[in-house]
C-alpha cells in the first residue's frame, strides 16, 4: 500500500523501525488525525474493505470510517512495517447490558519486549495509544486509563471513568482473516437494529479533549467535565463536520438518520 500517502495522512514522520516506541507513536497519530465516522451508511453507501477501497477512502479521500475500516488499514501498514499483527474480533459491552454480535475489530501487536492491543477504530471512548496485554496492566493515556483483564474464556478492554471501571468490549484470540468481517461488516452497516444504520456518528480523539457527534448534539469531553450542545439545522450539521471533525461535504447534504 502507499505507505507514504498514509504517513502523510496522520502527519508523521517518526522512525518507521518495529518497536513499541514506533507502534505507540503511529497509533497516537492515527487516532487524532482519522475521525470515527459512519456517514457513507447515512448516504445509502456500501462500506468496502479491500485495501484499495480503504486507501482511496481514508488517506486519498481524507475521510474517516469505523472500526473494519481504520483496524484493517492500520494492520495493513504496521505488516508492511514489518510488524506481527493478529486480527481480533470483539463483542461491544459499552453502555449496554445486552448481549450483542461480535461486530468489532482489534489487534494483537507482538513485538519482542511484549504484546499490545492496538485498537483505532472505537471512536471517542477508545485507545490513544496501544495497552499492553497481560494481567490487567494499566495504561494512562493523557486523561483517560485503559486495561485488559482476563475473564476466562476471554479477556475485556476496560476504561477507567468516574472512580470505577467500566467494560469496552470482550474478545478472545481466535485469530481472525480479513474475509471473516465481511459478514459482521453488513450487519453494522445494513440491519435496520444496527445502531449505524439509525444514528449518524462522528468522533475525534484528541490528547486534551475528544468530541462526539450523534445525530444533531455535539459533545465535547475533557476527561472531567463533558459539555454539550444542539445543532438546529443539516447546514450546521455539514459545518461542524467539516470545522470540528476535517470532514468536507457539499452544502445541502443530508444524511438519513432518526432524527428525533
Amino acid at each position: 500500500m502507499n505507505i507514504d500517502g498514509y504517513l502523510r495522512r496522520i502527519e508523521y514522520s517518526g522512525d518507521l523501525q518495529p518497536s513499541a516506541t514506533t507502534l505507540a507513536a503511529l497509533h497516537l497519530a492515527h487516532a487524532t488525525h482519522i475521525p470515527f465516522e459512519n456517514l457513507d451508511i447515512l448516504l445509502g453507501k456500501s462500506i468496502k474493505l479491500d485495501l484499495a477501497s480503504l486507501e482511496q477512502k481514508l488517506i486519498e479521500g481524507r475521510r474517516g470510517g469505523y472500526c473494519f475500516e481504520q483496524n484493517l488499514l492500520f494492520a495493513a501498514v504496521l505488516e508492511q512495517l514489518g510488524f506481527s499483527v493478529t486480527r481480533l474480533l470483539a463483542r461491544v459491552r459499552y453502555r449496554t447490558t445486552a448481549v450483542l454480535p461480535r461486530t468489532h475489530m482489534m489487534l494483537l501487536v507482538e513485538l519482542r519486549d511484549g504484546r499490545w492491543i492496538a485498537d483505532v477504530g472505537f471512536g471517542s471512548d477508545g485507545l490513544l495509544l496501544p495497552v499492553p496485554f497481560g494481567e490487567g496492566a494499566e495504561s494512562r493515556q493523557f486523561l483517560w486509563t485503559y486495561r485488559a483483564v482476563p475473564e476466562e474464556p476471554r479477556w475485556v478492554m476496560q476504561t477507567f471513568r468516574d472512580g470505577a471501571w467500566f467494560d469496552l468490549y470482550a474478545f478472545t484470540l481466535d485469530p481472525q482473516e480479513p474475509i471473516d468481517y465481511e459478514a459482521p461488516n453488513w450487519y453494522t452497516s445494513t440491519h435496520p437494529n444496527s445502531r449505524f444504520v439509525q444514528t449518524l456518528t462522528a468522533q475525534r480523539l484528541g490528547a486534551d479533549a475528544r468530541l462526539t457527534l450523534r445525530n444533531r448534539e455535539l459533545v465535547t469531553d475533557r476527561g472531567d467535565t463533558v459539555s454539550s450542545r444542539t445543532l438546529q439545522t443539516h447546514d450546521e450539521l455539514v459545518a461542524v463536520l467539516a470545522d470540528s471533525f476535517g470532514l468536507e461535504f457539499p452544502p445541502g447534504t443530508t444524511f438519513r438518520f432518526n432524527d428525533v
